[in-house]
C-alpha cells in the first residue's frame, strides 16, 4: 500500500496529500507555500514526479504550478480547464503510472465545479483510495454554488450523481481523501471525521443516504455566504501562480504607522483579542492569529488595500505572511514587532471593555444597551437575541449606518468575530464593548432569544 501523507492547512480547512511508494511521489492539491511539501518529500526521501489538481480552487491559491516548476514534475489538470500555462491535460478514464507500483485513474466528478476531477489510487491492481477534492467529503459534499447561483441547481445534481458513481464503482474499503471539509467554506456542511472510507460514507453521508430531490433541497437551503476573496482565487489559479516571496516586508516605525493609518491603509494587530482590547494603537484593527485570521482578513479587506502587520515577534509576522499568500495577498506593505507602546511612539493607547453575556444581562437591569450581532444569516435565523441589530461581520463595512449610536455591545458565537467587529467599529469612532463569550451562555444568563429569518 502506498504511503498517503496529509498536508493540513487548518486555518483554511483544507488538506493536500503527498503519496509515495518509498521512491517516487505524487502530490494532490498543494497549497501555495510549497516549502512544506518539499520538506516532507525530503524527509521521506522521495522524488516528486507528478502533481494533480482536482479543480481550479475557489478558496486558495494553488501551489501546484510552482511545485511542478520547482521539481520538474508533470502537472495534471482537466483538459477543459482554461489555464494560461503548460500542463499535462487529463480526461475521465485516463490512467497515469507513477513509479512501478502506483497508478492514478482520472474520474470526472462535476458538482463542486463543472470540470472537477477525482483521482483513484490503484496499487497492485486494486483501487485502494480516492482523492475526491471538493466532491465526496467526509460526511458531506463540496458546495455547488461557488460558480454563482445560476449554476447551483444544476451543480447540486451533478454533485449527487458524482458521489453516487464513486460509491458504486469503488470497494467499501477504499479510503476517501478529500481536499475540503475540515472547516473550509467550500464544504456544504462540516464533519469531525479525520478519516473515512467508501463503506463508511455509504452509511453516514447524506449524499449517499438521501433521495436526490430531498438532498438537493436541504443542501441548497443550508448554504450561507462565502468569503469575498474567493472571487480572486480562480483567476489567480488559471494564470499559474508562482512561488511566493515569504521574506520579511519593510519595517515601519511609529511615525510611519501613524501615516499609514491616517491614509486609510489597514494596520492589523495580530495579537489575541484579550491583549488588543487591553491596549492598542488607535486606528489599528484586530485579526488575531489565534482564529480564522486569513479567512476574515481576506473577506473584509478591500482588495488591494496596503496592509501592515503588527506582531509581538518576527515569528508571528512570518506566520501571518504564510497565511496570506495562500489567499493571494502576497506582500504586506510593512511590518513592526514588539508591543503597542512601541508602535504608538508615545501616543496614548486605545482600549475597550470585554464582557460576557451575564454582564450584558446585568447591565440591562440598570440601563438600555444596544447590541450588535455579527454572526452569519443562518446562525442568526437559528437563534438570536430578540432586540439585537443583526449585521453579519462580512457586511459590516458596507452597513456602518445601521450600527446604533452610543455604546454598542458586539457579539458573535464565541468571541473572535466580535473582536474583529469591535476593532473596526472602534477605529471608526464607535464606543464598543466586545462580548467575549459562547453564545450558548446567553440563555444561561436569562437573555431573551428568538428564532426565525429576516433582518433585525
Amino acid at each position: 500500500m502506498p504511503n498517503v501523507l496529509p498536508i493540513d492547512t487548518p486555518s483554511l480547512g483544507d488538506r493536500g496529500y503527498l503519496v509515495h511508494d518509498g521512491q517516487v511521489a505524487f502530490v494532490i492539491d498543494p497549497q501555495r507555500d510549497i516549502d512544506r511539501v518539499l520538506d516532507l518529500a525530503a524527509t521521506e526521501g522521495v522524488t516528486i514526479t507528478h502533481v494533480f489538481e482536482t479543480h481550479l480552487h475557489n478558496d486558495y491559491v494553488t501551489g501546484g504550478h510552482a511545485l511542478a516548476r520547482r521539481t520538474g514534475a508533470a502537472y495534471h489538470l482537466n483538459a477543459d480547464d482554461p489555464v494560461a500555462f503548460d500542463h499535462v491535460p487529463v480526461r475521465d478514464g485516463d490512467v497515469i503510472a507513477v513509479g512501478a507500483r502506483m497508478r492514478v485513474r482520472v474520474r470526472h466528478t462535476p458538482g463542486h465545479t463543472f470540470t472537477h476531477l477525482a483521482y483513484v489510487l490503484q496499487a497492485d491492481g486494486a483501487d485502494v483510495g480516492v482523492f475526491t477534492g471538493g466532491s465526496l467529503l467526509h460526511g458531506a459534499v463540496g458546495r455547488p454554488d461557488l460558480l454563482g447561483p445560476a449554476h447551483a441547481e444544476t451543480l447540486v445534481h451533478h454533485q449527487y450523481a458524482s458521489a453516487n458513481c464513486l460509491a458504486a464503482e469503488l470497494p467499501d474499503a477504499a479510503a476517501v481523501y478529500p481536499t475540503h471539509g475540515f472547516g473550509s467554506f467550500c464544504s456544504a456542511t462540516q464533519s469531525d471525521a479525520a478519516t473515512s472510507t467508501i463503506g463508511r460514507e455509504k452509511q453516514t453521508n447524506p449524499v449517499l443516504t438521501t433521495p436526490e430531490r430531498e438532498f438537493a433541497d436541504e443542501l441548497l437551503a443550508g448554504l450561507d455566504a462565502w468569503p469575498a476573496y474567493y472571487a480572486h482565487m480562480a483567476p489567480a489559479n488559471r494564470a499559474g501562480p508562482l512561488e511566493p516571496d515569504l521574506s520579511p516586508p519593510q519595517r515601519a516605525d511609529a511615525e510611519q504607522l501613524r501615516r499609514r493609518i491616517a491614509a486609510g491603509e489597514w494596520v492589523v494587530d495580530l495579537r489575541n483579542r484579550v491583549a488588543f482590547a487591553a491596549g492598542h494603537v488607535a486606528g489599528t484593527l484586530n485579526f488575531g492569529l489565534d482564529g480564522s485570521f486569513a479567512t476574515y482578513l481576506g473577506w473584509l479587506i478591500p482588495w488591494g488595500t496596503p496592509l501592515t502587520l503588527l506582531g509581538e515577534t518576527p515569528h508571528q509576522v512570518a506566520e501571518a505572511q504564510r497565511e496570506l499568500v495562500r489567499i493571494g495577498i502576497d506582500r504586506p506593505a510593512a511590518h513592526a514587532t514588539g508591543g503597542p507602546a512601541e508602535w504608538a511612539g508615545g501616543d496614548r493607547l486605545a482600549t475597550y471593555p470585554r464582557a460576557t453575556f451575564a454582564d450584558l444581562a446585568q447591565v440591562r437591569h440598570h440601563r438600555p444597551v444596544a447590541v450588535l450581532d455579527v454572526r452569519r444569516n443562518l446562525e442568526h435565523a437559528e437563534r438570536h437575541l430578540t432586540d439585537a441589530v443583526h449585521v453579519p461581520l462580512h457586511e459590516l463595512l458596507h452597513r456602518f449606518d445601521e450600527v446604533p449610536t452610543g455604546e454598542v455591545w458586539v457579539h458573535c458565537a464565541a468571541g473572535y468575530r466580535a473582536s474583529v467587529a469591535a476593532s473596526l467599529l472602534a477605529a471608526a469612532g464607535h464606543r464598543v464593548v466586545a462580548v467575549d463569550d459562547e453564545f450558548a451562555n446567553a440563555t444561561l444568563a436569562g437573555l431573551q432569544l428568538a428564532s426565525g429569518t429576516g433582518r433585525s
